[in-house]
């Protein structure tokens, strides 16, 4: 088999990068094409950083060639991003990032009680496991869980003195470094707070607490898509959001809501991926089955559909729940499926940041501009 290279530049014309007028021929994005035997190689270049965009791009020249050209090629897409510089506005305040802080993802979800804590706080003792020095913000506001996962309800931050401030130092529990405003109010205390009084008291426990260093830092955020996600990413430039979900429909349309807001073009914070929770149920006496309670393959079909990575499925376990009233996380137990599980869906989240960090530009917190019925948000 001998692939002719102009039927492939032919079929590439007929490409356009989402939000562009031009092909990626005519655009000069298409920076060389190699072609031997079966194997097809393009290299090309876009200016835009957002992961679904560049993903969407490599399987649209994938499938254009196989249709157009040869259904059996072998196709390699290698896409660099070179984004123009950004003007930047002197009247704008940058978010600030934290000394010391590697990576911070944040754990999202659109939709409460899909088990995003729980998933936070696994993950974050399996990567203290894997070698990482790992901290967790609790960002849930108005329904702190964290402490109690990590059994560190009485605990209070103590005070350390650091270059001549006062500063709040974060309570640890399993290795991982732990802030929540949980820590502050009493267990039957409802915290009560506008979206301005919210948003001081994260900026406090970002801001003016001793983090030392950390390669990751674990933000649980409440569910839907608020004020105190807005607060977040203008007080701080994430590195990826995780979206946690359950297979059903109704978690599925606020997991999508979700994904949306992260990738709106003036938020831009690349989305890891999908984790679905609660996938299926496996009763002890019958081990070989599976029982889809919450319905099948949900969350992954999403990933698919939104070209987004499927990271995991964590099932329905009872001592999953019982691990985290007891303060302990279920991914502490050893030599049990359930570490297993939890240390491939970590791993698939270190892969994607690994590979987020190495493919695109450091993300960029944004600033509210305006509040008027809706927000308004430039990038700094």
């Amino acid at each position: 088999m001998n692939i002719d290279k102009k039927n492939i530049l032919k079929a590439l014309e007929t490409v356009t990068i989402t939000g562009e007028e031009k092909n990626i021929i005519d655009s000069g994005a298409v920076q060389n094409v190699i072609t031997f035997a079966d194997e097809v190689v393009v290299d090309i270049k876009i200016v835009t950083p957002a992961m679904h965009i560049k993903k969407r791009t490599e399987e649209d020249i994938i499938s254009v060639i196989k249709e157009k050209v040869d259904k059996d090629a072998q196709v390699k897409v290698n896409i660099k991003v070179e984004a123009p510089p950004k003007k930047q506005n002197p009247n704008l305040i940058k978010g600030k990032p934290i000394p010391g802080i590697q990576n911070i993802i944040a754990i999202a979800s659109g939709k409460g009680g899909v088990g995003k804590s729980t998933i936070t706080a696994n993950l974050a003792v399996t990567l203290v496991k894997m070698g990482f020095k790992v901290g967790v913000l609790d960002a849930d506001i108005y329904g702190p869980s964290i402490p109690i996962m990590f059994d560190v309800v009485k605990e209070r931050p103590l005070s350390v003195t650091v270059n001549g401030k006062s500063k709040m130092k974060p309570v640890e529990s399993f290795g991982v470094k732990i802030l929540s405003i949980g820590f502050f109010t009493q267990p039957d205390q409802a915290v009560i707070w506008r979206g301005p009084m919210a948003s001081k008291a994260l900026n406090q426990l970002l801001f003016d607490a001793e983090w030392g260093e950390l390669d990751f830092m674990l933000i649980d955020l409440p569910p839907g898509t608020g004020d105190i996600h807005l607060s977040i990413m203008q007080a701080l430039p994430i590195t990826g959001a995780v979206i946690v979900s359950t297979p059903q429909t109704v978690a599925l349309a606020d997991a999508r809501k979700g994904v949306s807001m992260f990738q709106q073009e003036n938020i831009s914070v690349p989305v890891l991926g999908i984790i679905e929770n609660m996938s299926y149920f496996t009763p002890e006496e019958l081990p070989d089955k599976k029982y889809y309670i919450f319905g099948k393959e949900g969350a992954k079909n999403l990933a698919e559909d939104l070209k987004i990575r499927f990271l995991g499925e964590i099932p329905l376990v009872q001592s999953i729940r019982e691990s985290g009233d007891s303060g302990r996380p279920a991914a502490l137990q050893t030599s049990t499926p359930l570490e297993e599980i939890f240390e491939m869906l970590t791993k698939s989240v270190v892969e994607e940041t690994v590979r987020r960090n190495d493919d695109l530009p450091p993300t960029e917190a944004i600033k509210i501009t305006t509040m008027a019925g809706c927000s308004a948000f430039n990038k700094q």
